[in-house]
């Protein structure tokens, strides 16, 4: 089969000259028009001061570009409706204090969560790839999942937080484990044991719905696709298409590994988490853990090997040029995390970030 992909990004709402993020969601979507019948648009999100958009399903990495082009630039129309602008900022650099989207299921998050709702202002990138089956799904979950943290790294670009800088590459990827059900659990072996845990954890009471259930890699509820959950929203539109087609051979290599009948990789909870941190905090300037030795490994030389275990797929689908060239401008130019950082200076100058971020965030292809 040829699968499509999708992505939606979750993007700040912002004041173009002072960074200072702005809780006008209400007001940009009140331009909105509706999207189209695949489910591409603008819509909103947790927090009033981010809108997310959405792609519709394409094959080609230049269909997915010219998308995510026009999605930013429909976004950003509501936005500048509204007196902001949106960019692809996982965190705001700058003091916020958000805003709840005042929506029912969202006001009862809030009751329920204190504080770790109150601070999920975060924007990441969500990516739809597509399944023939339930079964064929859960078996692509269960062997793709040591890979995700290399994602992380690559789209790492959330040094900043309420005005400080946390150390970490992906701090948004931090804060998001906050939410109890955030993770790579697994392997599930089945549709049925998948779906048992999900039934299990609203069984608790602990999350208020299956919506809640925020593993790293899920089946999505609404489309018959595997959603990867991983990725910081990347100001560069290539970068986010080069982790889109990274996410898609993921899945394509771990479908078909699993109908050879190979074994899925051992990898308990605990490890997927420090794997996990281990990219965050230092994106690709330090180590990374090597999704098969579980050991140090340079960040280029895993980068490397994720781009050879999906080398097939990535030459089927037409996608290993631009896969190529961003992975090459990342190691030799840094993440969008250690750009952050030279723009912002010895001066701390977390407007200026938020500017040239913007400004990426619509450059012209």
């Amino acid at each position: 089969m040829t699968r499509t992909l999708g992505v939606e990004e979750e993007l700040l709402l912002v004041d173009g000259s002072t960074g200072e993020p702005l809780a006008v969601a209400g007001a940009a979507l009140r331009t909105a028009a509706d999207g189209s019948d695949e489910g591409a648009g603008v819509e909103g999100e947790l927090m009033q001061q981010q809108l997310e958009t959405g792609t519709a399903p394409v094959s080609s990495v230049d269909d997915l570009l010219d998308e995510l082009a026009r999605w930013r630039a429909q976004a950003d129309e509501h936005a500048r409706s509204a007196g902001a602008r949106v960019v692809a900022l996982p965190t705001s650099p700058l003091p916020v204090v958000p805003r709840t989207t005042p929506d029912p299921r969202y006001r009862e998050i809030a009751e329920e969560f204190g504080i770790t709702q109150a601070e999920q202002l975060v924007c990441g990138m969500h990516v739809h790839v597509s399944t023939s089956s339930e079964d064929e799904a859960v078996g692509a979950l269960d062997r793709l999942r040591p890979w995700l943290p290399v994602l992380t790294a690559l789209s790492a670009g959330s040094p900043f937080w309420q005005g400080v800088d946390t150390g970490y590459a992906s701090f948004r990827s931090q804060l998001w484990r906050r939410w109890p059900s955030a993770g790579s659990p697994g392997p599930f072996g089945t549709p049925g044991a998948y779906h048992g845990l999900v039934a299990e954890l609203v069984d608790t009471g602990a999350i208020v719905d299956a919506g809640m259930a925020y593993f790293d890699v899920r089946l999505a509820s609404d489309y018959p696709t595997i959603e990867v959950r991983v990725a910081d929203v990347c100001p560069r539109v290539e970068v986010s298409a080069a982790v889109a087609v990274l996410a898609r051979a993921l899945v394509e290599r771990a479908a078909a590994d699993w109908a050879a009948g190979e074994p899925a990789p051992d990898l308990t909870p605990v490890v997927a988490s420090l794997m996990t941190f281990r990219a965050a905090r230092s994106g690709l300037a330090g180590d990374l853990v090597d999704p098969v030795t579980r050991r140090p490994r340079p960040a280029a030389d895993v980068v490397a090997a994720l781009v050879d275990h999906v080398a097939e797929p990535l030459a089927a689908y037409g996608d290993r040029d631009l896969v190529d060239d961003v992975v090459a401008s990342l190691l030799a130019e840094g993440t969008a995390a250690d750009r952050h950082r030279r723009v912002a200076g010895d001066d701390r100058d977390l407007a200026a970030v938020v500017r040239d971020t913007v400004a990426l965030t619509h450059a012209v292809r």
